[in-house]
């Protein structure tokens, strides 16, 4: 399927995803999600594809927001809709077996910050900014920006930012946890490719476990998270991976892990 705002290359087990609305920074519109969304699914039926990393064309911007037009067009039942289709998407992404890897490079604003969030691992650039300033519009974020930037960085943190809609630069951004290395611009797109490159060369199963448990402990109590990773660590210790591994390990060589 061809796609009218997003570039999309794959090598080996990665997927490259580049937000091309250059002349409005990105911004993400009705027609962008759509488009995601439907690229996501795409990816996720391709079984070669284990890592996704997203990123925004040139280097002033992620995505540096929504479409201001749409927005003021809106009310209380549009809203929801958008908000619906936003949250749907990103959902997807960080529910997906896929890892997702966000490549930051300059503007993270609204929209932009909630995509990232919803990403397994966030790498920006020294120029990145990021924040949720919707408040300036007078509204708040409708894609999870609330409930994931609390549960990244706390209430305290996400509250400030969100109440002021000011940006935190990069090394704030890193600070607070926001983010999860900083790089310069030049070195961003090698940087993240080294890291979804490791990440291809463990094993499948394990990797979608460890994502899935993790996902789970910043949704439930310990006592349920527990439960939970005790199961997703049974379940892997049987597979062909896990005795691969191990084999591995004792016989002093690389494994072949074969996602089984």
């Amino acid at each position: 399927m061809e796609y009218k705002n997003l570039l999309v290359a794959k090598e080996g087990g990665i997927a490259t995803i580049t937000i091309s609305r250059p002349k409005a920074l990105n911004a993400l519109n009705a027609e962008v999600i759509g488009e995601l969304y439907a690229l996501w699914k795409e990816l996720e039926a391709d079984e070669n594809i284990r890592v996704v990393i997203i990123t925004g064309d040139g280097e002033k911007a992620f995505v540096a927001g929504a479409d201001i037009g749409e927005l003021k067009e809106l009310d209380a039942l549009g809203g929801i809709e958008l908000s619906k289709r936003g949250q749907s998407l990103l959902w997807n992404i960080e529910n997906s077996d896929m890892v997702s890897i966000a490549a930051v490079n300059g503007f993270a604003l609204g929209g932009g910050c909630e995509l990232a969030l919803a990403c397994d691992i966030r790498i920006a650039s020294e120029n990145a900014q990021l924040g949720q300033p919707e408040v300036n519009l007078g509204i708040i974020p409708g894609y999870g920006g609330t409930q994931r930037l609390t549960r990244l960085v706390g209430k305290g943190m996400s509250k400030l930012l969100t109440f002021t809609g000011d940006m935190a630069d990069a090394q704030e951004a890193y600070r607070i946890g926001l983010v999860e290395k900083v790089v310069p611009q030049a070195e961003l797109k090698e940087t993240v490719n080294k890291i979804a490159g490791k990440i291809l060369s463990k094993g499948p199963k394990a990797i979608t476990a460890a994502k899935r448990s993790i996902n789970a402990a910043a949704n439930t109590d310990l006592d349920s998270g527990l439960r939970y990773e005790m199961a997703e660590f049974g379940a892997v210790c049987a597979t062909e991976d896990s005795k691969e591994g191990t084999t591995a390990f004792m016989e002093k060589r690389k494994p072949e892990f074969k996602g089984r």
